[in-house]
């Protein structure tokens, strides 16, 4: 009988007012149950929500205690009127009508509408710190066709509702924000109020960090290990490639996510100053194994570069030739008294002559032969034919000498230029071991 009486002569066409310049006030509160999906790359939001909306209706009244206290009733939401309050960011395609849940009637006229609502919502996405960044998605609600002498909003509380949140495996909930505002847009002379929610997100950064960042970080480490590898191993630049193709890889992984824009990743800055280092790394190997392949034909050592690498910085990196380390004194000593025989005197050993003493012993030597001869054969003064054969055997000796000395001499260029290709091998290694730590230290306190 209620229910007939109420709707016998009301239209649900018309805004429910007894006075047409009356506006009448609807009360919004936005209940946020869950967030289904963040799309980076589209900017959009989906979100579940609870749109709660509650208004007067002045034409559905009565008396409870004529219906034995009634004081609501829940009825069809098609049946009575519904302000035409829709989300003005919205990004889906589809432009359904609202769910047509029941309303909850009041013997004073007050309708509340309890509406669930799947919402997918433009938002800016700025990606500058990804995998660290915050986001601020605003959800904007208002009317679309009645301006605000005729409906206006009113937000319950200074905040969405967080209450009812369905904890998200990627985002955090910061806060929900509600600010009423009041815009005269260029088309209309009249206000148009809407209430905008702002969702503040911070993103969970451990599924980025475990799977995206500590893999370039140790893929990273790989590189300065370059310069360890032996020169004649054939594997330096072939690491370095395979670490930039790694990398790579990676770069791609995070670009697929990312919208193009302007503002590239925190993640993707950390590539890219990878990948160039590991770049520097590879061109200097391939400079360093020119310097390990000098042979007898390169020019010899510039003397600066003996004072500064063989000398100084070959000590400090300890790298030594083949034999010599740095207990290498101690082993000068323990020579020392190997050269001395039981008794302490010093045992027979070649000695090292001058060139100038090889000659002036070959001239004694001919004399004597010489000599020798004419004593033999009763030959006084007189040259000999034979002295002329001494004369090509000494030359051929000193032909053989002047050989192995001229030998000796490249060879020992090219062990120098070795030793200057692997001091430079370790100072590069620290150096960009180095560098690969402080950019990993700067990216992972970015987390902090």
């Amino acid at each position: 009988m209620l229910f007939n009486e109420l709707f016998e002569d009301y239209s649900n066409a018309l805004r429910p007012v007894e006075d047409t310049d009356k506006v009448l006030n609807v009360t919004l509160q936005i209940t946020l149950s869950q967030i289904k999906d963040m799309d980076e790359r589209n900017q959009i939001l989906s979100a579940y929500l609870w749109i709660r909306q509650s208004w007067y209706d002045a034409y559905l009244r009565w008396d409870k205690d004529k219906y034995d206290g009634l004081d609501s009733i829940r009825i069809p939401s098609n049946l009575v009127w519904r302000p035409d309050i829709v989300l003005y960011n919205k990004a889906d395609d589809d432009f359904s009508e609202p769910v047509n849940t029941n309303v909850v009637l009041r013997y004073d006229g007050k309708i509340t509408w309890d509406a669930p609502a799947i919402t997918k919502s433009s938002c800016v996405v700025d990606v500058s710190y990804f995998p660290f960044d915050s986001q601020q998605c605003n959800l904007t609600f208002g009317s679309w066709t009645y301006n605000g002498n005729q409906v206006d909003l009113i937000n319950s509380l200074d905040s969405g509702d967080l209450s009812d949140f369905i904890e998200d495996v990627e985002w955090e909930i910061h806060g929900m924000p509600a600010v009423k505002n009041v815009i005269t847009y260029g088309c209309c002379s009249e206000p148009y109020p809407d209430v905008t929610f702002t969702l503040i997100l911070k993103r969970k950064s451990s599924f980025y960090i475990f799977n995206l960042l500590l893999p370039c970080i140790l893929i990273s480490f790989l590189a300065p290990l370059g310069f360890y590898l032996p020169a004649d191993s054939g594997e330096k630049v072939s690491l370095g490639v395979t670490v930039l193709l790694a990398l790579t890889v990676f770069q791609l992984m995070v670009a697929e996510i990312m919208p193009p824009s302007e503002n590239v990743p925190l993640i993707g800055k950390y590539y890219i100053a990878t990948m160039t280092m590991i770049t520097a790394s590879t061109a200097l190997t391939i400079i360093i194994m020119n310097l390990h392949h000098c042979g007898s034909e390169a020019k010899p050592v510039p003397q600066w570069a003996k004072v500064v690498i063989l000398d100084y910085m070959s000590k400090i990196f300890f790298v030594y030739d083949v034999g010599e380390n740095c207990t290498s004194p101690k082993r000068e000593k323990e020579e020392e008294c190997r050269l001395e025989g039981d008794d302490g005197s010093p045992r027979r050993h070649k000695e090292v002559r001058s060139p100038l003493s090889t000659r002036n012993d070959d001239c004694d030597l001919k004399e004597k032969l010489s000599g020798n001869w004419n004593k033999s054969y009763g030959v006084h003064g007189e040259n000999v034919n034979c002295c002329s054969c001494y004369k090509m055997l000494i030359k051929n000796i000193e032909y053989i000498a002047n050989c192995v000395r001229d030998h000796k001499a490249n060879r020992a260029k090219g062990i120098e230029w070795k030793k200057v290709a692997k001091v430079m091998d370790r100072f590069f290694m620290w150096i960009f071991f180095i560098m690969v730590f402080f950019m990993s230290v700067l990216i992972i306190g970015k987390a902090a």
